[in-house]
């Protein structure tokens, strides 16, 4: 089913994404057991599926075949230094900046510096490569009204699931009130100019799970079985920032069933947009929107707000149905069933 290249091509891919991202997740261990600041390690570890791609293309790719090289070569580049500070960061403590009532790790600041100029950096190299290129690599817009339709059905389902959750939990006032506020639309529109500036965290995912990790699967698993278990691996990808980062150890396993429902539901509905577009960027503007409207929508724009979260039981049994109801019905879409056909001829 596979040809040697492409399993050449699979094992670079595991050892850069999986197994960069569980080695330093011992050290996110050792960092947070030390009670030193860890929060260099999440938006390091977001490079890495897309750097196992990129070198797993750039070794095992053919001379005269014409791929973002350049691009390639600046995305990994670029992941290096990100894990190098994320190591840095647990031996070489930095005083927080701000008050003691909004401060901010000196790390996470300089963690965000290094994504900005990445990011226009990357943008430079993406543009140079050309069409030709850009087109090889998976990396070309197309379908600018199919795409712009997945990503305003994403928004109006996020803000949907979110009414239903403050509602159910008697808060609905406190979210009316949030987008009563004229601050909160113009945090909404800043998210444009944000997207660009920090594309490449977002990037770094999605060109690792969806455009190279999906159709691997799909191959194995069927369309649908393939996302569904993609979406498993994906969840245990995430299995060091469940345990020290999103929450605290004793709260990991749950944490880590709850980023299970997640990746598994969310999923479907990012394998749905990328079948239907065939434009990576569409999963990847909805992952940058998935993280990012959490400050706008909770009114707490901390930018450790998705650090120590209490988690329960109860939550991810609410989280789950609530998530299924929300994306799971996408698996019996027109697109799951035309190429199930397909594949039956």
């Amino acid at each position: 089913m596979y040809t040697q290249t492409e399993k050449r091509q699979f094992i670079i891919f595991l050892l850069m994404a999986y197994g960069l991202t569980y080695v330093l997740g011992l050290l996110m261990w050792y960092g947070n057991a030390s009670g030193v600041d860890v929060s260099a390690f999440p938006n390091a570890q977001m490079m890495y599926p897309a750097a196992g791609v990129a070198l797993a293309y750039l070794i095992t790719g053919k001379k005269e075949q014409k791929l973002p090289k350049a691009f390639y070569v600046v995305f990994i580049i670029l992941t290096v230094i990100m894990a190098v500070m994320a190591v840095i960061s647990v031996f070489v403590e930095l005083p927080s900046l701000g008050t003691a009532e909004a401060s901010v790790s000196a790390w996470t600041l300089l963690i965000q510096m290094v994504l900005i100029v990445g990011s226009i950096i990357c943008w430079i190299a993406l543009i140079a490569s050309g069409r030709e290129r850009r087109e090889n690599g998976g990396l070309r817009w197309k379908k600018t009204g199919a795409s712009i339709f997945c990503v305003v059905l994403f928004f109006v389902i996020y803000m949907l699931r979110n009414v239903i959750s403050y509602a159910l939990g008697g808060q609905l006032s406190d979210i009316m009130q949030t987008f009563a506020q004229p601050y909160t639309w113009i945090n909404l529109a800043a998210l444009i100019p944000n997207f660009f500036l920090v594309f490449v965290a977002f990037f770094g995912e999605e060109y690792g799970w969806r455009y190279y990790m999906q159709p691997y699967l799909q191959r194995k698993f069927g369309l649908r079985g393939g996302v569904i278990f993609l979406g498993v691996v994906w969840g245990l990808w995430h299995l060091p920032v469940d345990f020290f980062y999103y929450t605290t150890p004793d709260m990991g396993l749950i944490m880590a069933v709850s980023q299970q429902v997640t990746c598994i539901f969310l999923g479907i509905f990012l394998a749905y947009a990328y079948m239907k577009t065939n434009n990576i960027w569409v999963p990847v503007i909805i992952h940058f929107l998935n993280n990012n409207l959490i400050p706008v929508v909770s009114a707490n724009y901390s930018a450790d707000v998705l650090k120590n979260q209490q988690v329960t039981w109860a939550g991810v049994f609410f989280s789950l149905i609530l998530n299924a109801l929300c994306f799971g019905w996408f698996l019996l879409s027109k697109q799951f069933k035309q190429r199930n056909e397909e594949e039956q001829m």
